[in-house]
């Protein structure tokens, strides 16, 4: 690289991830997220210090595109996973990353007790309506009315329940130290996404308890959209349902300038 193009340079891949072309299909906000989580641990210096702990999903390969440890765990038990982990090695940052179908429904006890406990690791839960990786099923968080291959007809809840709302649910836990919900739908909400990551990670630096931060997450290919439809749709319904916002902020953490 010339001195020349270091003076145009406006955008480059994190140190964090590495160069391994994407399995992810054509639109999917999953990388958009991990660059994000990228660039936070480069900001941060932590990659060094990172241990991740991948789950069973879309996001099952996220250990071939973040350049920092992992571990994979079974279904729905990436929480488990990570709490071993840091107790084991508690100088080090754990974080999950888990979509809506391993952390809202397998796993869902899984990180209800580890926020209960205030365990101190983060969590990356990627929301995107379905169950991604196995052909777009009903998941706990498919919307009222939403299509999907296992609900052809759209969710009936008088049947078949209401969605999961997982930030409020974790909210109300003593144990959780930061929780929120952000969406990556647009370049504003992709910034606040990104501040959101930053203060998760910056609440278990500070040993401040269980972090979460749920993204909204378009899926394409399941949804039966183009990608520009398909993030319309997350802001036209998908936002309603699931409110962008903090849902508990930990007073040392509303104090953090990031």
């Amino acid at each position: 690289m010339t001195l020349a193009d270091l003076e145009t340079l406006v955008y480059a891949r994190p140190a964090s991830l590495t160069e391994m072309p994407t399995h992810y299909c054509p639109g999917c906000t999953h990388g958009v997220a991990h660059r994000l989580i990228a660039e936070v641990i480069d900001e941060m210096n932590l990659r060094e210090r990172t241990i991740g702990v991948a789950s069973v999903g879309c996001s099952v390969f996220a250990y071939n595109y973040f350049d920092f440890d992992w571990v994979q765990a079974p279904h729905g038990r990436a929480p488990a996973m990570a709490t071993g982990v840091k107790r084991v090695l508690p100088d080090r940052v754990v974080i999950t990353y888990q979509g809506d179908g391993d952390m809202a429904s397998i796993g869902m006890g899984e990180v209800v007790h580890a926020a209960a406990r205030g365990e101190n690791i983060t969590v990356f839960f990627i929301n995107n309506a379905n169950y991604g990786m196995t052909g777009g099923q009903m998941a706990p968080t498919t919307l009222p009315g939403q299509k999907t291959t296992t609900s052809p007809r759209g969710r009936d809840v008088e049947t078949q329940g209401y969605p999961v709302r997982a930030a409020e649910l974790l909210a109300t836990l003593e144990g959780a130290s930061y929780v929120v919900r952000r969406s990556l739908h647009d370049p504003k909400n992709i910034r606040l996404a990104k501040k959101a990551i930053r203060l998760a990670l910056e609440t278990q630096v500070r040993g401040l308890g269980f972090s979460m931060v749920e993204l909204l997450s378009i899926c394409p290919t399941n949804w039966g959209m183009t990608p520009v439809q398909s993030l319309k749709w997350l802001e036209e319904h998908m936002i309603p349902y699931f409110p962008l916002g903090d849902y508990k902020v930990h007073p040392a953490v509303a104090e953090i300038k990031v």
